[in-house]
């Protein structure tokens, strides 16, 4: 059954209901392939079932915005595409209208975040690329922010630890391209306001700050059942990589070497936070944007 009319009451001081051309089943239900315009000017076209979309569809928001992918029962939900006005988007899976399973965002400003995601958030394992300096933070997320193990990788060194709260805490080491790796542990200071700030009850800041221990060669993680094993058989093993850098680090002065790490680390800790920052920021702006884009239920 084909419904070729529109659905525009053209009454004296009628409401607009909007206007549909597509299928219908016997009840006169929307049913099978159809096109839409809702009364707030938003278009879809696809798939329904019993009166709601349901199936592959397209929704086009007036603004720009539109979704490409499968609905249940009037909901993103399943496989879809969530273009955005500004270009930003998101491709993976939805859960009742919800950014919910595996999934790849790419931002604005062209940085990207593939990984897992619940509820809107991003929550899981999960990459976050960042365009502009091609670093990446790679681990643990939490409603949104980085939380749990994690490594943070620059171009020429890394980093490698736990995040609380967005903000690296606790144990850690900084591996650098140069051969060697440097231990310590982040640990919360409290900043004091500036003085500009003091008379608007400013509220205190609480950053991470590097704890310096010591430096060492760059060593192989191996799992200790296999470290068992080739003990028996070689016992050098376990011993620092044998590498063309790591030679060379051996060769260099204790004080040279700790000048090199901690001119590393100071800009490291710079750029990592600066980063964790931004993510922070790119999070809150994606979920107030989808806030913007909830479609208006077809009329009937």
């Amino acid at each position: 059954m084909s419904d070729i009319g529109s659905e525009e009451f053209e009454d004296e001081g009628g409401p607009y209901l909007g206007e549909y051309e597509g299928d219908r089943n016997d009840e006169g239900e929307r049913h099978g392939f159809g096109k839409a315009t809702l009364p707030n000017g938003d278009t879809y076209e696809g798939q329904y079932e019993k009166g709601k979309r349901h199936g592959q569809g397209t929704y086009r928001f007036k603004n720009g915005a539109r979704y490409l992918g499968e609905y249940l029962r009037n909901k993103k939900h399943g496989t879809g595409t969530f273009i955005y006005p500004d270009g930003s988007q998101f491709e993976g899976a939805w859960v009742d209208d919800q950014r919910h399973g595996g999934g790849k965002y790419t931002y604005v400003n062209g940085d990207l975040y593939s990984g897992e995601w619940s509820k809107h958030e991003r929550h899981g394992q999960g990459v976050y690329v960042y365009k502009e300096t091609g670093s990446r933070y790679s681990g643990t997320w939490v409603v949104g922010k980085p939380e749990g193990a994690g490594e943070l990788i620059h171009i020429d060194h890394r980093y490698q630890g736990n995040w609380t709260d967005a903000s690296m805490q606790g144990p850690g080491k900084y591996i650098f391209d140069i051969g060697c790796e440097q231990h310590g542990e982040y640990i919360p200071v409290e900043q004091a306001p500036e003085e500009a700030d003091a008379e608007e009850d400013a509220v205190t800041l609480t950053i991470p700050k590097w704890k310096a221990g010591k430096i060492t060669d760059i060593t192989l993680f191996v799992p200790e059942e296999e470290e068992e094993d080739e003990e028996k058989d070689d016992p050098s093993f376990g011993l620092p990589l044998p590498s063309s850098s790591a030679i060379a680090v051996d060769k260099m002065e204790d004080e040279e070497l700790k000048d090199i790490a901690e001119e590393a680390e100071e800009t490291a800790v710079e750029v990592t936070q600066n980063q964790i920052d931004e993510t922070a920021v790119d999070a809150d702006e994606a979920d107030a944007d989808d806030e913007d884009f909830e479609p208006d239920a077809d009329a009937e």
